[in-house]
């Protein structure tokens, strides 16, 4: 958080009072010199849209796909034929996490110096290569060293996008895009079940069962995007040869309204002030409520469906709906809350929804209210992940703090995963009470510290307004995320 000096402070409405309900804190305005008229300019973020968010989001979906597309493979014939009796199954999925936790903070410093275009696109390439060999392994000790290292590949990824994006995108079009890459996450559950169906009736062919040309034919699809990623992405908008010098001026300008780039100190007090901010952590916890749930619904929604009676083939078919549902959701929640620009609001509804999903998953009701009880937990959890994602990135100034901040949280949302990987236990199914009842717990956390980050945004907007108030230096005008709860 910068300190709150009279003269960096802008205040809101040309000066007038302000209601103090921004989900932001108030950043300094920077003065565009590039002016484009209201179509130029939408046309300007039309073809940068178009050149990034489709290739970006279709590497996204490979990437949660295959890291979630192992709780298809349970069905195909992994539990019985690599011997994962107990908590083995358990544990293979906590491996991923443990080393995804780990490596996502260092691998988010790599992007500092290595290009995207190339860092990117070479950690696809290799987690594709790991995927493929996962359909060889015969033991369970194999399967689950390998997915420790799917961990080590996937970990510059999420977070290199997140911080890849603050650098093209103003902070107000900036959640919109972070969903349209996040809205693959849903989709990859769709697409993942559908892929799974059809692989399924590969099962035998070539003396391997269906579970393993799950993972083979996933990873080599995974690794041909990776090369077309090579060929397509883009690294920043200063070195962007599709747009014009004019336009990259614009969108350089444009990006940085309102937030402070520059940063004083070595690289390591760079990084230790993004950990010591509070902002990291609170809101650390905020997409930790979501995204547990999310995981622990990905991994086991297959099964869940499969004890309510279903075959093989249509528990997976069953599973495409609901993670369409959440696509569309996640997409229209984006449009809004950058439009109202509000953040707080949505995810503590999205909290609630999911809440309100897992108190129906843990009951004892039919089948047919547990189906729309898995919609209100997957729609609700995923579309929470890019309102938390973007409400940090909204207010971390300096891009090596961005950057660092942006993985912690991450690292803290997959925490997550290793929590969701063990509390849906075998002998529990199909109504997992422990492990929904922590999901319930983990979003009751999430809801105190979204109301507690909006009501710390609100007095610190509160302060900063009252002393620009006393200092007539001060350029009228502010760009705040205004935040109507409460009023």
């Amino acid at each position: 958080m910068p300190p709150l000096s009279e003269k960096s402070i802008v205040p809101e409405n040309n000066g007038q009072p302000s209601s103090g309900c921004e989900d932001d804190v108030s950043k300094p305005r920077n003065t565009s010199q590039v002016v484009l008229s209201p179509e130029e300019e939408r046309k300007l973020w039309k073809k940068i849209d178009l050149r990034l968010m489709p290739i970006i989001s279709l590497m996204y979906l490979f990437s949660f796909m295959d890291r979630g597309n192992i709780g298809n493979a349970k069905l195909e014939g992994l539990m019985t034929q690599l011997h994962l009796t107990g908590h083995k199954f358990n544990v293979t999925l906590t491996t991923f996490f443990i080393s995804y936790a780990l490596f996502e903070f260092p691998a988010n410093l790599i992007i500092q110096v290595v290009r995207p275009s190339r860092w990117l696109p070479s950690l696809m390439l290799v987690w594709g290569l790991i995927m493929m060999l996962m359909g060889f392994v015969k033991t369970y000790p194999q399967l689950a060293a390998v997915r420790f290292c799917l961990g080590v590949a996937e970990a510059g990824f999420f977070p290199g996008i997140g911080f890849f994006l603050t650098m093209w995108y103003p902070k107000y079009k900036l959640m919109y895009r972070i969903a349209l890459f996040t809205g693959a996450a849903a989709a990859a559950g769709a697409f993942s079940g559908l892929l799974a169906y059809g692989i399924g009736f590969m099962n035998k062919l070539g003396g391997l069962q269906g579970w393993s040309w799950i993972f083979i034919i996933e990873g080599l699809i995974t690794m041909l995007i990776g090369f077309i990623g090579i060929l397509v992405l883009v690294d920043y908008p200063s070195t962007a040869i599709f747009l014009t010098t004019e336009e990259r001026r614009f969108v350089e300008e444009q990006r940085t309204l309102n937030i402070d780039d520059e940063e004083e100190g070595t690289v390591l007090q760079r990084v230790l002030s993004a950990g010591a901010d509070w902002q990291v952590w609170t809101l650390g916890f905020v997409l930790m409520s979501f995204m547990t749930p999310a995981y622990g619904i990905t991994f086991f929604l297959p099964t869940i469906l499969n004890s309510f009676g279903y075959s093989t083939p249509i528990s997976q078919l069953l599973t495409v709906p609901i993670y369409v549902a959440a696509t569309i959701n996640m997409i229209t929640v984006a449009h809004f809350s950058d439009k109202l620009k509000i953040r707080s609001l949505f995810i503590f509804a999205l909290q609630f929804i999911t809440l309100i999903g897992y108190i129906i998953e843990i009951s004892n009701s039919p089948s047919g209210i547990k189906y729309f009880g898995a919609f209100l937990c997957v729609i609700g959890s995923y579309s929470g992940v890019p309102c938390a994602l973007g409400w940090l990135a909204n207010n971390l100034n300096g891009k090596y703090k961005r950057a660092v901040g942006l993985a912690l949280q991450g690292g803290m949302g997959n925490l997550g995963g290793i929590v969701a990987s063990n509390i849906f236990l075998t002998k529990e199914q199909p109504r997992y009470i422990t492990g929904h009842a922590i999901e319930m717990g983990f979003l009751g956390v999430g809801l105190v510290m979204t109301v507690f980050t909006a009501y710390t945004y609100h007095c610190l907007n509160g302060l900063i307004h009252e002393r620009g108030e006393e200092n007539d230096e001060v350029a009228p005008g502010t760009d705040l995320v205004h935040d109507t709860t409460g009023t």
